[in-house]
């Protein structure tokens, strides 16, 4: 989200992230200001005075492919350090970050104390769905944007800029010329045979797959296992962590996406280099807000704040905070995908 943010105009002043691999990253690529601490250990009063916050408070508990703990779960409970944030530096805005599954889970009671946090704040609250952005992947977020009540200005959402999604063979052409993050999987036999005979956007339950190699898992049926991206349209949603089935597979070779082309379907830019183990690099990236969709929503605010029109879109969800109509409940037919 700092680099999104950066290249909408931002200067990133600090940051803090618990994921040693992920600091180093930043370090290098960003900037020496990150804060390698968990942020419960953070006194957010000592740090320098920012204008903004920007931050992803943990989605573990609230994906629906999780335990769905929601705020009772650790993670899920880790927004209440986002709250405190908010009322140590009292920021003129902040950028709020997580999964749909978050409005299924308290996401509206979240939002309600965001908005009452430091100088009081009118939240508005979007599903944005990236690959209506240039992101080449479907993948959905409810990002909460909010902004001082007494600046009386509330964010709009702007409009998409792609009434077509850029494909998987667009956002992959020429990747194979990338050295860094680029190492090819290794598959054992059985796996390679599995993959060749699912078609593109196909995955391990599909029927042209034979009888001898098709996975023997009762009552399951998750759409990502083994699933092949198609090259005429969008990825499906890149994920940081799983076990086998689950690294995203690509349209025309028999194996798993390199990290590269992962961050390809990201969006980071060639040269923003990752580092730490393959796995550990596999989590940065799926972890991650797109930075084009930051950059996005980054461009957005800045024209709000600076009181600008441009094409945008009413919040979906709804706008929390003193003296807004009540937010609306976002009927969600979504699966994560």
């Amino acid at each position: 989200m700092a680099l999104g943010l950066r290249n909408a105009g931002f200067s990133p002043t600090w940051a803090v992230d618990c994921f040693a691999d992920a600091c180093e990253t930043y370090r290098r690529m960003i900037g020496s200001h990150v804060i390698c601490q968990k942020v419960e250990q953070v006194d957010f009063k000592s740090l320098p005075s920012v204008h903004g916050l920007a931050f992803g408070f943990p989605c573990n508990d609230f994906s629906v492919v999780g335990e769905k703990r929601g705020t009772n779960g650790y993670f899920g409970g880790l927004y209440k350090q986002a709250v405190r944030a908010l009322n140590e530096v009292r920021p003129d805005w902040f950028i709020a970050e997580n999964v749909p599954g978050l409005l299924t889970s308290g996401g509206n009671l979240i939002m309600e104390e965001f908005s009452k946090s430091g100088n009081g704040y009118q939240v508005a609250v979007h599903l944005f769905k990236f690959e209506e952005y240039g992101v080449p992947q479907r993948r959905w977020r409810v990002i909460g944007v909010g902004i001082r009540a007494d600046w009386d200005t509330v964010f709009r959402p702007p409009a998409p800029t792609h009434a077509v999604p850029v494909s998987s063979a667009q956002a992959l052409a020429g990747v194979e010329q990338v050295q860094a993050n680029n190492e090819l999987p290794k598959h054992s036999r059985r796996v390679i045979e599995l993959l060749k005979a699912i078609p593109p956007g196909g995955n391990c339950w599909h029927e042209s797959v034979p009888e001898e190699l098709r996975l023997k898992v009762p009552n399951v049926r998750l759409s990502l296992i083994y699933r092949r991206l198609h090259p005429d349209q969008p990825a499906y949603t890149i994920v940081g962590s799983g076990g086998g089935g689950t690294h995203t597979y690509h349209f025309m070779h028999p194996r798993a996406l390199t990290n590269r082309e992962r961050a390809r379907l990201q969006t980071f830019p060639d040269n923003f280099v990752f580092y730490g183990s393959l796995q550990s690099v596999r989590k940065q990236i799926g972890m991650a807000v797109p930075p084009l969709g930051a950059q996005r929503i980054g461009e957005a605010l800045i024209r709000t704040l600076q009181r600008e029109t441009y094409p945008s879109l009413a919040p979906s969800v709804g706008v929390f905070g003193p003296s807004v109509r009540k937010p609306v409940q976002l009927e969600l037919t979504y699966t994560e995908r």
